[in-house]
């Protein structure tokens, strides 16, 4: 019988020896409680068993079974039992030993707690039977019994364990020893039943069987040759000095032998027999050492050979057993994963080698195989991810393959790392993946000529397939120090908002890395978080670690910088590094051509656009010679009407609504006029650097145009049988804008007169204003832009026409047309910074909007303040047209001015030499500009060198432009022909409040 059969034998002998008990108890509680006391004696002859020795006897059995069905170590533990049987046993065991320990206590005080009875004697005493008490022997024995039963499951109790059933077996043999025997007891209240002192014996012996870790039990089911010796002999060594005792008891009471004969047969036999056992016991166990030790040589001398074969294989090899634990562990293998032969042995397979996201299918698909020593990962090489002892993970191959012996199984592992052989394998995939990206990217580039076009093909094949995180290509500017972004990855873009980084963004170029690839080096920044740099520190901002700066050269001049980035530090591999510099080189030969293509291409455009400019400036000069010999004579001959209107208007308050309307009219024509003649010289001179700028109410401008165009768009249509009809859609409270009011009045005469030429046979003609409209702007511009639109529904343009019509001399209109109406209006959006937006389809109608920035809050030039009362001045008007001399010095009277007048230059300075004499000098001269033989500069410098003090203002009806850009020298003030009388006020205003500081 080996040892797993003696472990089975001892259980049953438990589960049997409980199971009696119960029957036992059982019977005889019956038999007390139903007044049968045949069943209270269980053998004829015996003595009745007490009722609480009964009880207790019940619930050891009770907890014997339930302890039996548990492996002698794990009763507290939940290993296949519920938890219901658990602590039954254990209620079982603490109830005995309280039932026990009350006995006790009662016999030692004398207390009657009825405890014997337990209420069920009552029907025997009706046949004479006295209840029969629990002996003190019976309840200390049975006491240490419980103890052991609720210290089966403890650990660390195994030797109070052992003392508690050992002790419980002694009294129990005491017991049964003093009743075969006859003998007399050693201790008072020692007496014992035979059927308890048996019952004793058995359930103490029951109770060693459950513990068969440690002890006796540990000794007798052990698989050793102990275990075996003890097994054989154990029947021997208790029935033959049991005979020789029960033989010389017999003899004894018989009368064939003395006290001392029986006892001297009983001490030889029983030495004879031990002795026996010893040298029987001893011979087999010389026997199992030579073999052992014949077997330990064997197995040395063949662990040695497997072990230097294990040492020195080019593999890690472990050994394992069927549940995966390991076994044994090679010293490549503690070299190899980390682990030291003591840590690793006695571990979990899957726990030390195995990452933890595959253990538990590493767990559920190697459990089955190991059981089994067959399966697909078996007897071959698989390749999988293993775990060292530093928690780094690396690719291994796997072998694994079954050892059998015996009825068991094992198995050994060899584990190749195949690390070198796995990064040449991705360092080969990667170098033909990166010749393959670098190949498609030179093809695509090579498809392109805009360089814009070239950089973006080169930054989206990055992001996609090296990947990178961000992306981006600045120009060089050497003689800035700086780097101008030109270029942004479309996937980069969401990166680029929070270091601020965009298009036409401008980058200081330090002694940090940018520094270094402006100097023609490749750069890489491993990790760029701490930088202190101002570029490296904005892109670690956006979340970005690692960096590379690629040097566009050409020439061996840097002329652009490519620059890469990754969120992870040290994300760039050496191979990644010579990727982007030989994609820099190759992008930098086809940016190159790009800009020698596209300086080609541009050299040619301005060649044939020079060849136009000429063309068009020879045509606007002799314009422009035209323009200036009769924008003075248009000036004078506008003077006069100009001023008597202006008077009139702000003097006389007897004419009526209508007649100060037609006055208005008046005047706004005669500025309209003059600002043509001014504006002539825009065709063939740079305009003026300045621009006299007052707010102008958009919606009352376009009143105006609509009643200064009443004739083309009513009058007129009507008399040829079609009708225009006009529709007005004006913002409420559309707030005013600087500009020149008469420039804007004419710009949007020539967009109204366009409208009506191009609806020959009728139409609507819509004027529009408002502040914003999403369609036509950005949704990021301002709101308070307000524009103006004019709208036909007549013939419209093709796009040729739409792209051109801003063009100068450029018209559909054939001989009736000058071509300078939409190129003026183009020059008043230019110089008011306005926006000119025209939409046109052909045979849908036409829309031209002009957008104006707003006004910002200022106070009121000096032209536009309100005349203040001035004080008196002596005035001399020196000019060669009458007409104006009288009307100026009528204007000037009216104010309450002393005027002299002069005709031709000459006379003036003749005059004021004159005065100047008598001690009557002028406070102020006024002259024309443009006279014969004597000019206006001529009479200034004349009049400076009599009285420097003397303010001179100069009147030209040449524009500020015909005469040049400075101011005419000894010229104090210029103001243009026909003269506006708020600026005339001014001036004189100023000159009056000059001369009262000076005084």
């Amino acid at each position: 019988m080996n040892g797993i059969s003696a472990s089975r034998v001892a259980t049953g002998y438990a589960r049997v020896v409980g199971l009696l008990a119960c029957v036992v108890s059982l019977v005889v509680l019956s038999g007390w409680s139903f007044g049968a006391p045949a069943l209270t004696y269980i053998v004829v002859g015996w003595p009745p068993m007490a009722p609480l020795t009964a009880v207790v006897i019940a619930l050891c059995g009770i907890s014997l079974v339930l302890g039996a069905g548990v492996p002698a170590v794990s009763i507290g533990a939940a290993q296949g039992q519920s938890i219901a049987r658990r602590r039954i046993a254990y209620c079982g065991a603490v109830l005995v030993l309280l039932l026990c320990l009350f006995r006790l206590t009662a016999y030692l005080f004398g207390w009657n707690l009825g405890l014997d009875s337990i209420g069920l004697t009552r029907r025997i005493t009706a046949y004479g039977i006295q209840p029969v008490r629990t002996a003190p022997a019976t309840a200390l024995g049975y006491a240490l019994l419980s103890v052991a039963l609720l210290e089966v499951g403890r650990l660390r109790w195994a030797r109070a364990f052992q003392a508690c059933a050992l002790l419980a077996l002694l009294i129990g043999w005491l017991g049964f020893a003093r009743i075969i025997y006859g003998g007399v007891s050693l201790v008072p209240y020692t007496q014992m039943a035979i059927h308890t002192a048996l019952a004793l014996m058995l359930l103490a012996l029951a109770v060693l069987a459950l513990r068969q870790d440690d002890g006796l039990m540990a000794l007798f089911v052990s698989a050793g040759a102990g275990g075996g010796s003890l097994r054989r002999l154990l029947p021997a060594a208790l029935t033959v000095p049991l005979a020789a005792g029960a033989l010389a008891l017999y003899a004894l009471r018989s009368g064939w032998l003395g006290v001392e004969s029986g006892m001297s047969l009983f001490a030889l036999s029983s030495a004879v027999v031990f002795a026996g056992l010893v040298w029987a016991n001893a011979a087999r166990l010389a026997r199992a050492e030579t073999e052992r030790k014949r077997t330990q040589r064997a197995l040395e001398a063949s662990e040695e050979r497997t072990r230097l074969i294990i040492e020195t294989a080019l593999d890690a090899v472990i050994t394992i057993d069927a549940a995966g634990t390991i076994t044994g562990w090679s010293g490549h293998a503690e070299v190899l994963f980390g682990w030291t032969r003591a840590e690793a042995i006695g571990s979990s397979l899957s726990d030390t080698v195995i990452p933890e996201r595959y253990r538990e299918a590493h767990r559920n698909g190697l459990r089955g195989y190991l059981a089994t020593g067959d399966g697909p990962i078996l007897n071959q090489r698989i390749e999988l991810t293993a775990l060292r002892r530093d928690r780094h993970e690396f690719p291994v191959e796997l072998a694994i393959t079954p050892i059998r012996f015996d009825e068991q199984i094992a198995f050994s592992a060899f584990v190749r790392d195949i690390t070198g052989r796995k990064r040449g394998e991705e360092r080969r995939r990667a170098q033909l993946a990166r010749m393959h990206l670098l190949d498609n990217i030179t093809r695509a580039i090579g498809k392109r000529q805009d360089l814009k076009s070239i950089f973006q093909v080169v930054l989206r094949s990055l992001e996609e397939h090296m990947p990178i995180d961000f992306g981006c290509i600045g120009l060089y500017e050497p003689t800035r120090g700086a780097l101008q972004i030109v270029c942004v990855g479309v996937q980069s873009q969401a990166i680029a908002l929070e270091p601020s980084l965009s298009d036409q963004t401008r980058i200081d170029v330090d002694q940090d890395g940018l520094g270094r690839c402006a100097q023609g080096q490749l750069v890489y920044e491993s990790d760029i978080a701490g930088s202190e740099y101002p570029f490296p520190a904005r892109l670690a901002r956006g979340g970005l670690r690692a960096l590379v700066f690629a040097p566009l050269i050409v020439e061996s001049k840097v002329f652009a910088i490519l620059v890469a980035a990754r969120r992870e530090a040290g994300s760039f591999a050496s191979t990644d590094c010579e990727f982007l510099r030989q994609l820099s080189e190759h992008l930098a030969l086809a940016t190159h051509q790009s800009q020698l293509h596209s300086a080609l291409q541009q050299a040619y455009d301005d060649l044939r656009q020079t060849q136009q400019s000429v063309m068009d400036q020879e045509r606007l000069r002799t314009l422009g010679q035209m323009a200036s010999g009769i924008a003075h004579d248009i000036n004078n001959a506008l003077s006069p009407a100009a001023l008597y209107a202006q008077s009139l208007l702000e003097c006389d308050q007897s004419l009526s609504q209508q007649a100060r309307g037609y006055l208005a009219v008046i005047q706004r024509s005669i500025e309209g006029v003059a600002g043509t003649v001014a504006r002539l010289r825009e065709f063939y001179r740079p305009r003026e650097r300045q621009l006299a700028l007052v707010p102008v109410d958009l919606n009352m401008m376009l009143m105006h145009v609509a009643e200064l165009t009443r004739v083309r768009w009513s009058d007129m249509p009507q008399q040829y049988g079609f009708v225009i009809e006009l529709q007005a859609d004006l913002a409420p409270a559309l707030p005013m804008i600087l500009g020149a009011e008469n420039e804007i009045r004419d710009a949007l005469t020539n967009i109204v007169l366009n409208a009506i030429d191009a609806m020959p046979a009728g139409g609507v003609l819509t004027l529009r204003s408002s502040l914003s409209d999403a369609s036509a702007e950005p949704a990021s511009a301002p709101a308070d832009r307000a524009w103006v639109e004019v709208s036909d529904t007549g013939v419209g343009m093709t796009e040729e026409a739409r792209r051109r019509c801003v063009e100068p001399f450029f018209t559909t209109k054939g001989e009736q047309g000058t071509g300078l109406g939409l190129a003026m209006v183009y020059g008043m959006a230019q110089r008011h910074s306005a926006d000119l937006t025209i939409e046109s389809e052909l045979g849908k109608g036409t829309m031209v909007r002009l957008t104006f920035p707003p006004a910002p809050a200022r106070e009121n030039s000096p032209s536009q303040r309100l005349a203040q009362a001035v004080q008196p001045l002596r005035i001399l008007l020196v000019d060669d047209d009458p007409l104006l001399l009288k009307s100026l010095r009528d204007i000037l009277e009216s104010d309450g001015h002393s005027v002299q007048t002069a005709d031709g230059g000459q006379a003036g300075i003749d005059e004021f030499l004159a005065a100047c004499a008598h001690a009557e000098p002028f406070a102020a001269v006024i002259t024309d500009l443009g006279m014969p033989n004597v000019d206006g500069r001529a009479v200034a410098s004349v009049i400076k060198a009599a009285a420097p003090t003397t303010p001179v203002v100069l009147l030209t009806g040449w524009g500020h432009g015909l005469q040049g850009d400075k101011m005419p020298e000894y010229v104090d003030r210029v103001l243009n022909k026909p003269p506006r009388l708020a600026e005339l006020r001014a001036a004189l205003a100023d000159i009056a409040s000059a001369r009262l500081t000076h005084y």
